[in-house]
């Protein structure tokens, strides 16, 4: 958050001087989409050190989970646009991350929360789904997926609050006490594209299982769909923070949309209908049209890094939504259409379409970062979706080629960019860090609060 305010702060008096054509986008021309696409991932890569001289592939030093966020638009970016551009650096980063094939690598394991390794697996599963071909003699993308959530479910707490993931792993972080929506969240998604992808009745007990404690905890409520951002284990997990961020809704929509898909459950439709309503009504707010997403910080200048990023993920969600439910795609495209649009026009800073956080004001905002570049990217080729229904995620049976393998991950790791191992001081220093960030974000959640 720091470094988004200091960075506005110096772009501000130049910000005039400094502006450039917007990228030119029709949302209804396959070309217009791919070419704008290429400006925004190329754009992204610029900020990417991993395959430099020196650098680590797959990381950015102290936000270490956005390597996964920058992959998965790349990702998808290829997935949709067919250009392979990217591919070589995406399968290098995203295996010299893997750990022991579980996405906890030696380098960041002690401060990783269940969040950040759940969107490493995210990508791995998102490589599966679009037949990204597996790295020979390395961890193919499914066991990669597969070994996120064996150490993930291992870590199911049924000691507090009858089960549930924690926010963090570790006793020493801030936060360790609590239970949150992108976790359990998060887990549910994963449990529903590998039970869809493998056809394993494991995965589908488990997706079960975590959406039915969600439900029952204060994080999902099934009479309004409102998904609350925490709980609390100190009370019992009885109350909730009911912070509206739209990667938590993302989760559990797609998650319920791949159970729907893989079963055609009334059950399930009645769960992605209800999430989708209260999705688009809260981060598509009406005073912008009612068409361009939104998140709440967008208006207060107030999202840090993290939080930038959750636009671009809903929306690619969203995309993958509307091929798994088809009676969605009629509600989901004219929003991915809108905010695409003033996603591109928000691309004309720096002389060279660097891209923007609030897209509703349609002009570069001040503000730049692999994360505005990312979200663009994410958005803009979300539009593909139109008339391509074999971009739908595939499974084992309609085309996946992914290695399966059910006892992947270990807990620990180091293949590939092992690192010396973290010291005791080097735990310190993050339990420090992470309390000084949690800090922050408390004072920054009371001051939206109070209006700024």
């Amino acid at each position: 958050m720091v470094a988004n305010l200091f960075r506005s702060a110096i772009l501000g008096p130049a910000l005039f001087s400094s502006l450039a054509p917007a990228i030119s986008l029709d949302v209804n021309d396959h070309q217009s989409i791919k070419d704008a696409a290429s400006k925004t991932a190329f754009g992204s890569m610029g900020w990417y050190g991993g395959n430099d001289t020196g650098g680590i592939p797959g990381a950015f030093p102290e936000k270490w989970w956005e390597g996964s966020a920058l992959f998965m638009s790349l990702l998808w970016y290829w997935h949709y646009t067919g250009d392979s551009t990217y591919n070589d650096q995406v399968s290098q980063g995203m295996e010299w991350q893997a750990g022991n094939g579980d996405y906890m690598p030696d380098n960041y394991s002690s401060y990783l929360g269940n969040d950040d390794q759940m969107f490493w697996g995210q990508a791995a599963m998102t490589a599966a789904e679009i037949k990204f071909p597996d790295v020979e003699d390395s961890y193919s993308w499914l066991s990669l997926a597969q070994g996120v959530f064996n150490t993930q479910t291992a870590r199911w707490d049924t000691m507090n609050c009858g089960g549930g993931l924690r926010w963090q792993i570790f006793p020493y972080q801030a936060g360790y006490n609590m239970k949150n929506s992108v976790s359990n969240g998060g887990l549910f998604m994963l449990a529903a594209r590998l039970a869809r992808y493998t056809n394993n009745q494991t995965y589908t007990d488990w997706a079960h299982k975590i959406w039915d404690w969600s439900t029952d905890s204060p994080l999902v409520d099934k009479e309004t769909w409102n998904v609350a951002d925490s709980t609390d284990i100190p009370d019992g997990c009885s109350t909730s923070g009911n912070n509206q961020w739209s990667y938590n809704y993302g989760t559990y929509l797609s998650g319920a949309a791949y159970l729907y898909n893989m079963t055609e459950s009334d059950s399930w439709k009645e769960v992605v209908d209800g999430l989708l309503k209260v999705t688009l009504r809260t981060f598509f707010p009406q005073k912008y049209g009612g068409n361009i997403l939104v998140e709440p910080c967008d208006e207060k200048e107030l999202c840090n890094q993290n939080e930038i990023l959750f636009k671009g993920l809903v929306s690619s969600w969203l995309a993958f939504v509307a091929l798994l439910v088809p009676s969605t795609y009629d509600q989901i495209l004219p929003k991915l259409q809108a905010s695409a649009e003033a996603a591109a026009a928000s691309c004309s800073g720096m002389k060279n379409n660097t891209c923007s956080v609030r897209w509703y004001q349609k002009k570069w905002d001040g503000w730049n970062g692999v994360e505005e570049q990312v979200i663009a990217t994410d958005v803009i080729t979300s539009l593909l979706v139109m008339d391509m229904p074999d971009k739908a995620p595939v499974t084992s049976d309609t085309g996946g080629k992914s290695s399966s393998d059910p006892n992947a991950g270990s807990g620990k790791g180091g293949k590939g960019g092992k690192l010396p191992a973290i010291t005791a001081g080097d735990k310190a220093g993050a339990s420090i860090l992470t309390i000084l960030f949690s800090g922050g974000w408390i004072g920054l959640v009371a001051y939206m609060l109070m209006g700024g």
